[in-house]
């Protein structure tokens, strides 16, 4: 009894403290105790209406406890209260009093029935109850109460109040249009364009742009988001998004905003939970705001507004990192550009960007496929195809031995049958490229002769490539380098197109050749040929491994990390003993590549560089291993055995 009391009271205090995570545990555990205490006379009035204002909506309790409460409870327009009315009418007529008065109350307390709306909305968005009895309006009213009146504020737990009335309003348009309708109806957008703005802090920011987001995705209220000056806001945001989190909440520990850290952590965690958490929103308000971008980029006329180089240029830096994987963020705003011949034009002149698409392309990247239809219609239009070819074309090469991507099907052939035109149409193609594709188109004919031999010939075939094979790893075992590369290329050639799994290995291991000779954009092209063979695609543990550590030689650290954490995860499924983790553990080689692209890629990396910060703490490891990896061990010497056991016709 004691100890519900002590959390209670608690909880009252400090909503958003870890009491109320021991008041939802005693919920369960506890019924008789809690009984007493509804029933109880000494607590105060109020505080009985925010207990069940808490109890009612934020810990989901059970319906007998909320049948409980005193009848005579002395606030008549008590949220708890109304919707606990038989009447079907006084119910909704409680319900839109309540939120027509809620704006124009000043009493404390208000936080509560706000973030319990907070979780009905996220519980049931697309129940229509709340949205034709008025809560837009109600959100809407106290956005604006909270930018104009700032004594009002700052006084008891109000400063969470807009934060919850964006996400409600969020919550309740991201599925359903006629609900995005009403909230357009409900005038919510001036006071969301406000919060987008900054005009408080970037935890309002985050969940204003989400609900805009949502907004603006529908066809009959977009023209209503796209009236104010939206996208201009959304575009300065992505581009500074993860240095204002940084500049105004990570790196100042000792003065960070308290209630940032009740609504990042819900009053659970320390220091090191915010920061985590702070990374994850500051991603989260990034990638939002592109995919409010993409939104506009759909149509034509707001294109030359999108398509300036400044910005254009920093979309493929611009992915989410490890926390929001789940978002398509630069690559997907890129991809609707290139659907556009301005885009188009812009794109192929914005220094580094066809790079970055081809390193994309040849990556684990889950939007690999969105950097491959880039530089598909990139070589497909004839304004762009002269600028792009000789950068597209070797890396659409590698990946034309792709069956099937996401929802592409025969998206290897579409590939080859791409190049062969623009061979034709196109003419500034230069000779190495050239060549390239006619050996492409070569291979191909060779597949289907092969289809019309004798299994004996296939068997010659096969024979005398791995004879060539077995030289080659004889060569590499006694140093010879060089020769071993050009004994597996020899190999490939005898290698019927058909044995993909032999070729798998003949790939991986001249690979292998090329990055102990220090050529990684090498050793990308037949890694990237290997993982295309392999089924399942890109499941082929030593290719990826071997393409983690040439993208590492490029410096190209988000490419090396996605295929470092596949690499480890084909090696975590793997029924060979010599690649499975042993007791669970990663390899010490892996491990520090991984630290030192974590550290590469953090999220907060270049603005704590120009704020004079330093690395994250969460991605430990000693800065004295930059030296030691950056002369990285290419693999060791006993793969290539690996790959003869592997690979025996």
């Amino acid at each position: 009894m004691l100890l519900a009391q002590s959390a209670l009271v608690c909880s009252l205090r400090f909503p958003f403290s870890p009491s109320i995570y021991l008041l939802s545990t005693l919920t369960k555990k506890s019924q008789p105790i809690l009984r007493q205490l509804f029933n109880a006379r000494r607590l105060a009035s109020f505080y009985c209406r925010i207990l069940r204002l808490r109890f009612a909506f934020a810990l989901n309790l059970p319906p007998e406890i909320m049948e409980i409460a005193p009848a005579d409870c002395p606030f008549p327009g008590c949220l708890f209260c109304v919707m606990k009315e038989d009447n079907p009418t006084k119910r909704r007529a409680g319900i839109i009093k309540f939120f027509k008065d809620l704006p124009l109350q000043d009493e404390d307390g208000q936080v509560l029935p706000i973030s319990g709306l907070w979780n009905t909305a996220m519980a049931h968005p697309n129940d229509p109850e709340f949205i034709e009895l008025g809560i837009f309006e109600c959100m809407a009213a106290l956005i604006w109460k909270g930018l104009k009146n700032r004594r009002w504020l700052s006084r008891d737990q109000n400063i969470y109040i807009p934060y919850y009335a964006a996400h409600i309003i969020g919550s309740y348009t991201m599925n359903l249009e006629e609900f995005a309708v009403s909230a357009v109806n409900a005038l919510v957008i001036p006071p969301l364009v406000e919060l987008l703005r900054g005009r408080l802090t970037w935890v309002e920011q985050r969940v204003a742009v989400r609900a805009l987001g949502h907004l603006a995705t529908y066809a009959s209220t977009f023209p209503a988001v796209s009236n104010h000056e939206v996208l201009e806001l959304a575009i300065q945001l992505a581009l500074s998004s993860l240095e204002i989190v940084y500049s105004h909440f990570y790196k100042s520990v000792d003065r960070r905003p308290r209630y940032h850290c009740d609504l990042l952590t819900r009053g659970m965690g320390g220091t090191e939970m915010e920061s985590r958490k702070a990374e994850e929103w500051a991603s989260q308000l990034q990638c939002w705001s592109l995919q409010l971008i993409n939104c506009f980029a759909f149509k034509p006329e707001f294109l030359p507004d999108i398509c300036k180089p400044e910005f254009v240029m920093k979309l493929p830096g611009m992915w989410g990192g490890l926390v929001n994987e789940n978002s398509p963020a630069g690559i997907g705003l890129l991809r609707t550009i290139c659907h556009h011949k301005l885009g188009r034009g812009t794109v192929v002149n914005c220094p580094g960007i066809l790079e970055a698409l081809r390193n994309i392309a040849r990556s684990s990247d889950d939007w690999q496929y969105m950097a491959i239809e880039c530089l598909i219609w990139l070589l497909k239009d004839p304004s762009t195809c002269h600028k792009v070819i000789d950068i597209a074309a070797p890396a659409l090469i590698d990946l034309a031995d792709i069956a099937k991507l996401g929802d592409h099907l025969r998206l290897g052939d579409s590939i080859v049958e791409l190049l062969q035109e623009s061979l034709q149409t196109c003419h500034s193609i230069s000779n190495h490229v050239k060549e390239q594709i006619q050996e492409l188109v070569i291979s191909r004919q060779r597949l289907k002769w092969e289809k019309n031999m004798s299994k004996e010939d296939l068997h010659i075939k096969q024979a005398a490539a791995l004879v060539v094979k077995l030289e080659g790893n004889s060569l590499f075992s006694s140093g010879k380098i060089a020769e071993a590369a050009s004994k597996y290329s020899e190999a490939l050639a005898l290698c019927p197109m058909i044995s993909k799994k032999e070729r798998v290995v003949l790939y991986s291991n001249r690979a292998q050749c090329h990055l102990l000779l220090q050529q990684p954009m090498a050793a990308i092209s037949d890694t990237t040929r290997a993982l295309c063979l392999h089924k399942p695609f890109n499941g082929h543990a030593k290719s990826l491994w071997r393409r983690a550590q040439a993208h590492d030689m490029l410096g190209l650290g988000k490419e090396s990390l996605l295929d470092a954490i596949l690499f480890i995860n084909e090696c975590s499924q793997s029924k060979d003993t010599e690649l499975s983790l042993r007791q669970n553990r990663v390899p010490d080689y892996a491990t520090k590549l991984l630290k030192k692209q974590m550290r590469f890629t953090w999220l907060f990396r270049e603005a704590a560089m120009k704020h004079g910060g330093v690395y994250s703490e969460h991605y430990d490891g000693d800065a004295q291993d930059d030296e030691a990896d950056s002369d990285w061990e290419t693999a060791s010497e006993s793969d290539l055995g690996d790959d003869r056991r592997e690979s025996e016709f």
